[in-house]
């Protein structure tokens, strides 16, 4: 199975691609794909079609998954993204550690 560095509801930065910059909550991750649901980035235009929930039917737009290691945790401490660190505290819970300035991440 293999391992995503960031979890839903996570506020990351994009590192690469044609939203580069953008900051924004994580809505889903998919562990299979090794992608995320940033909200607000990688948006897509569906034709969609009339449906009971929306009886007009049109053009939506919706997020897109993005490749997890194209975003970055972003430490709203020091209003930077970083790269986490693991660690076990003493009464054996595992935390993320910002790498920067050592805070403690959700």
């Amino acid at each position: 199975m293999p391992k995503v560095h960031v979890r839903k509801g996570d506020t990351v930065l994009v590192t690469t691609g044609k939203d580069k910059g953008k900051k924004g909550k994580i809505v889903s991750v998919d562990t299979q794909k090794n992608r995320v649901i940033v909200d607000g980035v990688n948006i897509v235009k569906r034709h969609t079609r009339p449906t009971q929930k929306l009886p007009q039917g049109g053009i939506m737009e919706k997020p897109a998954p993005v490749h997890s290691s194209n975003v970055m945790l972003f430490c709203s401490k020091c209003n930077n993204p970083s790269r986490i660190q693991k660690k076990i505290l003493e009464d054996g819970k595992k935390v993320r550690i910002c790498k920067e300035c050592g805070e403690v991440l959700g």
